[in-house]
């Protein structure tokens, strides 16, 4: 929740008591609720527009997939596992063909001793 945690929270009613007294705060309380109740309709209302008008192909469609740090980051993480996977797979496939015969001596490399 925005990055605040308890302590923060804390803070923030003890300077909203001294600054609204505590007759307003339960009121002042029910407006900001119903002001984030509301902006969560609207954004719920606004995804919900944007997925039917798209049809049905992006009906798992977020908002915040609409980020553009979100979707390269995304596209980024499909290539990298995409590329770890070739590797892998090609990895594997040099090993099996380079095994060695009965008698072979496995090859030598004097600079990395």
């Amino acid at each position: 929740m925005f990055g605040i945690g308890l302590p923060e929270l804390a803070v923030i009613a003890i300077v909203a008591i001294f600054v609204f007294g505590p007759d307003r705060l339960p009121e002042l309380a029910r407006q900001a609720g119903r002001f984030v109740r509301r902006a969560k309709d609207i954004a719920d209302g606004a995804r919900d527009q944007l997925r039917q008008e798209l049809g049905p192909e992006y009906a798992d469609l977020e908002l915040r997939d609409l980020d553009p740090r979100v979707f390269v980051r995304k596209q980024i993480d499909a290539a990298l596992a995409e590329a770890d996977i070739a590797e892998v797979a090609a990895a594997q496939a040099a090993a099996k063909s380079r095994l060695l015969r009965d008698g072979e001596r496995p090859p030598y490399d004097a600079d990395a001793t």
